[in-house]
C-alpha cells in the first residue's frame, strides 16, 4: 500500500512541477481531476475556516498562492502521516487543522492571507484514485477606523465658503460617507452622504450653525467620529426693544409713575452683540437690559439701543419714545362697615392720588340715604357719592355685590372695584383653654367671616360676661372660679340678620375609665395599662400616669407613654415581679376638678421548672483540668425549662477541730463555706458540657439547675468527678479501695454484734469503748471527723454550705481507716436516745469515712 501511495505522490508532484496555468493539472491515469471553486470572506483579527471537501481524503496538500504572481507555495499537507504544517504558514495566521478533515482553521487573520488558497484532494488511492482541486479565493477585508473630522474654517463669517473633510486611516472599500448635522436644541439631520470624504458648503449661514460628525460604513463594520463644532459669525440685526410693563400710546410707549420700567433690547449677533443705552442722545447704560426704578415724570423722552459686533466690528440701531403718566396707585377699594349698632350697613369707595383726580361712582340701583335723615325724618341730599348708607329695610340675609368703578386719563379703561355683603358661612365657634402657668382660665368665642363683621360678647352665670368685640372675643376667668355645670352662652350678631346667635359652653369635671383594674402577666414581658377620659371635656387637660411608687412617669427605658388628648396609654417593659408589681394611678384634672383611676399590675413568676438530675461527672484526662458532665431532666415530654444553670466549687482541706484547753469535749469551729461559680447555658436541648480550666490540685462539686425564663429550680444533688478508667492506676487504688471497705464493714459487723451483746460480754465491750461513764478522747485531725450529734440525734456538718449540695473536702494524703462510734458515747441530756433495759437491738449511728490518694 505504500508503494502505490509513494508513486502517486510522486506523479501529483512532477505533473504540478509541470503546470504553469493553475486551473489545468495533468494527471498520467485513466482518472480525471475534479476542480472546484469558492470565496471566503474574512476580517482582519478574526477567524476563518477554509473547506476541502466533506469527507477527509487520503492525501492532500495545501498551498497558497499571492495575488499578482503564478507561485504556488506548500502550506500544509498529509501524506498518511498526519499534517505537516510548512513555514509559510507563520506568515498567514494561527494556522491549524481541524480534526478528523482537511479543513484549515485560521486565527487572528492577517492581511497578508488574502490569496489563492488550493487544496489538491487524493481519495482512494489504492483501488482508482480520486483527485480534486479545491481552489478557494480568501478575501481579507479590514474593518473602518475610527474617522475624525476636519474643517477648512471652524468659524466662517456669514456668506463665506468653506469644506469639511472626513479623514479615515483604515478600512476596506467600498466605504460610503454620511455626514450628520446638530442643533442647539438637540435636533439631528442628514446633511450629506455618499462615497465621497469631503463636502463643500457655499455661501455659510447662521442656520449652518452646530455640531457635525461624519459616520463611514464598508462591509466590515461602521464607525462615527466625534463632534466638532461650527460657529458662523454675523450680525447684529436690527435689535427689538420689548418695554416692560407694556403699553402703548401714540407717541410710543407709556409708563406709570413710580414703576419699575424695563427696557430690554435684543438684536441676532455672533458673537453675541455689545449694546450701549441712549437717553436723549446721551449715553445712560451698557447692557441689554435697561432698568428705571421707581421712573417718574421727567423721564419722559426718546430711548436708543445701539448693538455692535466687536468681531466684525459691525453695528445697528433703534429709538423709541417713553411717555410718564401717574394715575392714582393700585385700583379703587371697596368697603361695607356696620351701621347703627349692626342693624345697618354703610358702603365706602376711595382712590387716593393721581394726577387728575380719579372719577368714582357706585354702579346699581341704590337709593342711599343719610343715617341722621332716617332718624329725623327729613330728607337730606347724601354728603358725598362714595359713601352711602343703606337702610336696614333693603337689607337680605342672602347678601348682595356692590361696584364701585373708577376711571383716570392715565388708564385705557376703567377700573371698579367691589365689596359685598353676607352673612358668615358657619356658626359661632366657642372653647376653653388654659394658660400656661394655669393661672387664667380663657373662653373663647368667634364668628369668622362676613361682611361686615359680626360683633360677638359672652353671658355668663353669677353676672359674668363681657362686651361686644367684632369677629370674636375672649372671656377670661382666674382658675378654679369657674361653676361647674353652668353654661356660658356666647351671643353673636349680623347686620343682615334680625335674629342672634349662640353658642355655649358647660364644663366639667372629668372622668376616667381604664379597660382593667387588674392586669397579671409573668415576668419579663411588656404589658399594657390603659386610661382614657370618658368624654371630651372642657377644657382640655393632659393625663398623667404615677408608678407603684407614687412618681410621675416619662418615656424612659422602662416606661412607654402613648397619649393623645383623650387617652393616655402606659407601657411598662421587661416588668419584674419586685421592682413592677402594685397599684398605678392615672390622674387628670382640668379648671373645674380632678380625678383618679388605679390599675393593678400583678406581676408573676414563670412556673417551677422540672428537676436535673447529674448522671456524669468524670474527668476526662489525668490532668484533671477538664470535667465532662452530663444530666438528664425529669418529665421531659411537658417541657417548662428554657436553660440551665451549671455551677461548680472547689473543696479545700478544711482545719480539724481543737479540744478546749478547759473541757474534754472537742471545741467547734464554723468556716465560711466556699462560693459557687455560675455557668449560663441558655439551649434548652442540651444535656451535656465540659468545664475547663480547672485547677489539678483541687477537688470540685458540680450541680445543674433548670431553669424557666427567670423562674430557678431546685439545683440537683452535687457531685464530685470521678477520675478517668481508662487508667490503671486508678483500677488498682480502687481495689485497694474495696479491700479496706470490706474489711471495714466486717469491723463494723463485729461492732454492732458486741454493741448489742454488751450486756452478756461487758468486758469486751468495755474494753473497746470504755465505760460508759468516761468519756471519748478521740483525736479530731481531719475534717471528716467533724460531726458532732444535732438536736434529734443526727449528724450536722459543721461549716459545710447553706446550699442544698453536700459539701467535700480537700483532697489529702491516704489516711487508714477511721470509725467514729459517736453514738456509742452516753449524752447528759434527757432527749438522748439511750436504750431501755434488756433491749439487745438498739440502733447505732456509726460513721465510716475512707480516704486514699494517689501517687
Amino acid at each position: 500500500m505504500v508503494a502505490p501511495l509513494l508513486g502517486l505522490t510522486f506523479l501529483f508532484l512532477c505533473s504540478r512541477l509541470v503546470t504553469t496555468d493553475t486551473e489545468v493539472v495533468k494527471i498520467n491515469h485513466k482518472g480525471e481531476v475534479v476542480y472546484k471553486d469558492s470565496s471566503v470572506y474574512g476580517v482582519v483579527g478574526k477567524a476563518v475556516i477554509l473547506e476541502c471537501g466533506t469527507t477527509l481524503p487520503d492525501l492532500y496538500i495545501w498551498s497558497f498562492t499571492k495575488p499578482g504572481t503564478d507561485a504556488i507555495k506548500a502550506v500544509v499537507y498529509d501524506l498518511g502521516k498526519g499534517p505537516r504544517i510548512q513555514k509559510l504558514a507563520q506568515t498567514l495566521g494561527q494556522l491549524s487543522i481541524i480534526s478528523k478533515s482537511a479543513a484549515v482553521s485560521i486565527e487572528k487573520l492577517p492581511l497578508s492571507a488574502h490569496g489563492l488558497f488550493t487544496c489538491q484532494a487524493f481519495y482512494d488511492i489504492e483501488n482508482e484514485p480520486v483527485v480534486y482541486y479545491y481552489y478557494v479565493h480568501l478575501t481579507v477585508r479590514v474593518p473602518v477606523s475610527k474617522p475624525y473630522l476636519l474643517m477648512s474654517d471652524a468659524s466662517p463669517v456669514e456668506g463665506s465658503t468653506m469644506w469639511m473633510r472626513c479623514n479615515l486611516d483604515n478600512g476596506t472599500g467600498p466605504i460610503q460617507y454620511v455626514w450628520q448635522h446638530e442643533t442647539h436644541r438637540g435636533n439631528v439631520s442628514t446633511v450629506a452622504q455618499g462615497n465621497s470624504s469631503v463636502i463643500n458648503v457655499t455661501n455659510v449661514n447662521r442656520n449652518h450653525t452646530g455640531w457635525y460628525r461624519c459616520a463611514v460604513t464598508n462591509p466590515v463594520n461602521s464607525e462615527t467620529s466625534n463632534r466638532l463644532w461650527l460657529d458662523t459669525i454675523y450680525g447684529p440685526d436690527l435689535p427689538q426693544i420689548d418695554v416692560t410693563p407694556y403699553s402703548l400710546t401714540e407717541r410710543g410707549y407709556s409708563a406709570l409713575e413710580r414703576e419699575t420700567v424695563s427696557l430690554q433690547c435684543q438684536a441676532q449677533s455672533n458673537p453675541v452683540s455689545q449694546y450701549v443705552w441712549f437717553y436723549n442722545n446721551s449715553q445712560v447704560y451698557t447692557g441689554p437690559q435697561f432698568t428705571i426704578t421707581k421712573i417718574l415724570r421727567m423721564h419722559t423722552g426718546d430711548y436708543a439701543c445701539l448693538a455692535q459686533n466687536t468681531y466684525l466690528n459691525t453695528r445697528s440701531r433703534k429709538t423709541i419714545s417713553l411717555t410718564v403718566y401717574y394715575p392714582p396707585d393700585g385700583s379703587p377699594s371697596c368697603s361695607v362697615e356696620p351701621a347703627l349698632n349692626h342693624t345697618s350697613v354703610r358702603l365706602l369707595c376711595s382712590w387716593p392720588g393721581g394726577l387728575p383726580s380719579a372719577s368714582l361712582h357706585w354702579t346699581g340701583d341704590l337709593k342711599p340715604v343719610d343715617p341722621e335723615e332716617s332718624e329725623s325724618g327729613e330728607q337730606k341730599p347724601p354728603a358725598s357719592n362714595t359713601a352711602i348708607f343703606l337702610p336696614p329695610e333693603g337689607l337680605t340675609s342672602g347678601g348682595s355685590v356692590y361696584s364701585c368703578r373708577g376711571s383716570h386719563p392715565a388708564l385705557r379703561q376703567e377700573t371698579e372695584c367691589s365689596t359685598r355683603t353676607y352673612v358668615p358661612p358657619a356658626e359661632p365657634v366657642c372653647f376653653a383653654y388654659v394658660t400656661n402657668n394655669r393661672q387664667y382660665l380663657m373662653l373663647s368665642c368667634s364668628w369668622d367671616g362676613g361682611a361686615p363683621k359680626a360683633l360677638v360678647w359672652w353671658e355668663g352665670p353669677g353676672g359674668q360676661g363681657k362686651g361686644g368685640e367684632e369677629t370674636s372675643n375672649v372671656l377670661i376667668l382666674r382658675y378654679g372660679s369657674a361653676r361647674s355645670g353652668k353654661p356660658y352662652t356666647c351671643h353673636a350678631k349680623h347686620p343682615l340678620l334680625q335674629q342672634i346667635k349662640t353658642c355655649k359652653l358647660t364644663l366639667e369635671a372629668p372622668v376616667l375609665l381604664t379597660q382593667r383594674r387588674v392586669v397579671s402577666v409573668y415576668e419579663g414581658s411588656d404589658v399594657q395599662l390603659t386610661c382614657n377620659l370618658r368624654d371630651n371635656y372642657l377644657p382640655v387637660t393632659e393625663i398623667t400616669w404615677f408608678n407603684n411608687q407614687g412618681v410621675g412617669i416619662r418615656d424612659t427605658s422602662k416606661y412607654r407613654l402613648l397619649r393623645t388628648s383623650a387617652w393616655a396609654n402606659l407601657t411598662v417593659r421587661d416588668t419584674d415581679e419586685t421592682q413592677d408589681s402594685g397599684e398605678y394611678r392615672c390622674t387628670t384634672f382640668n379648671a373645674v376638678g380632678g380625678t383618679e383611676i388605679n390599675v393593678t399590675l400583678l406581676v408573676k413568676k414563670h412556673p417551677m421548672p422540672p428537676n436535673a438530675t447529674l448522671i456524669t461527672a468524670m474527668y476526662n484526662s489525668r490532668q484533671r483540668n477538664e470535667v465532662e458532665l452530663e444530666w438528664q431532666v425529669q418529665d421531659e415530654e411537658h417541657g417548662g425549662w428554657t436553660g440551665f444553670i451549671l455551677e461548680h466549687k472547689w473543696v479545700s482541706e478544711q482545719p480539724g477541730r481543737r479540744r478546749s484547753n478547759h473541757s474534754q469535749e472537742p471545741t467547734l469551729e464554723r468556716i465560711a463555706p466556699p462560693p459557687w461559680y455560675r455557668n449560663f447555658i441558655q439551649d434548652p436541648d442540651v444535656r451535656g458540657h465540659t468545664v475547663v480550666q480547672l485547677t489539678p490540685t483541687m477537688t470540685y462539686q458540680f450541680r445543674v439547675t433548670p431553669v424557666n425564663h427567670r423562674t430557678i429550680g431546685h439545683p440537683s444533688a452535687a457531685k464530685t468527678p470521678a477520675e478517668p478508667s481508662s487508667n490503671m492506676y486508678p483500677a488498682v487504688i480502687g481495689a485497694a479501695i474495696g479491700g479496706m471497705l470490706f474489711a471495714a464493714l466486717l469491723t463494723a459487723l463485729l461492732l454492732v454484734f458486741i454493741i448489742r451483746n454488751r450486756n452478756n460480754n461487758p468486758r469486751l465491750h468495755d474494753m473497746l469503748f470504755g465505760s460508759q461513764h468516761s468519756q471519748s478522747r478521740e483525736n479530731i485531725n481531719f475534717p471528716e471527723d467533724e460531726m458532732v450529734r444535732g438536736s434529734g440525734g443526727g449528724m450536722e456538718e459543721i461549716g459545710g454550705s447553706s446550699s442544698s449540695g453536700p459539701s467535700m473536702a480537700l483532697p489529702r494524703a491516704a489516711s487508714p481507716l477511721t470509725i467514729s462510734p459517736m453514738s456509742a458515747t452516753p449524752s447528759s441530756s434527757p432527749s438522748s436516745h439511750a436504750p431501755p433495759p434488756g433491749d439487745d437491738n438498739e440502733p447505732v449511728n456509726v460513721t465510716i469515712t475512707v480516704k486514699a490518694t494517689g501517687s
